[in-house]
């Protein structure tokens, strides 16, 4: 991962925000919206590619773009640190190489502790039979 070539090829656009906040959120485009076309980036290998679109098929639109947004302050340029800042908080873990999950054993006390309970129940339910003689 080049993050000096993802980053060039990151596009910003600003927005108005909406929700409430009056004037100032009708006249002052502070939300910015990122764009990242996926498949077509030089900054991340092949291999790199089929993990990150593999694990994030569902925040990737039918274009192959993703798309994240922030608006939480009333700074654009706050707006867009944040937003580059997730992004690739985002790709570090989309990319990032799970261990493999190491098998273990039933422990011997729980196969004891299971098989005297059915011990128990057998027992239980055999004194409720009538008496054999």
């Amino acid at each position: 991962m080049n993050k000096e070539i993802i980053e060039r090829e990151l596009d910003f656009k600003a927005v108005r925000s909406g929700g409430a906040g009056g004037q100032h959120v009708n006249k002052v485009s502070s939300k910015v919206v990122l764009s990242w076309n996926c498949s077509a980036s030089e900054g991340l290998s092949e291999e790199e590619k089929m993990l990150f679109l593999e694990r994030f098929s569902n925040r990737i639109s039918k274009d192959g773009l993703l798309v994240m947004d922030a608006d939480s302050t009333r700074s654009q340029i706050k707006n867009k640190e944040i937003v580059i800042e997730r992004f690739f908080q985002l790709l570090a873990l989309g990319l990032k190489i799970d261990k493999p999950r190491r098998e273990t054993k039933v422990p011997r006390h729980a196969i004891l502790k299971r098989k005297d309970n059915k011990q128990q129940m057998s027992l239980k339910k055999a004194l409720r039979k009538r008496p054999n003689f």
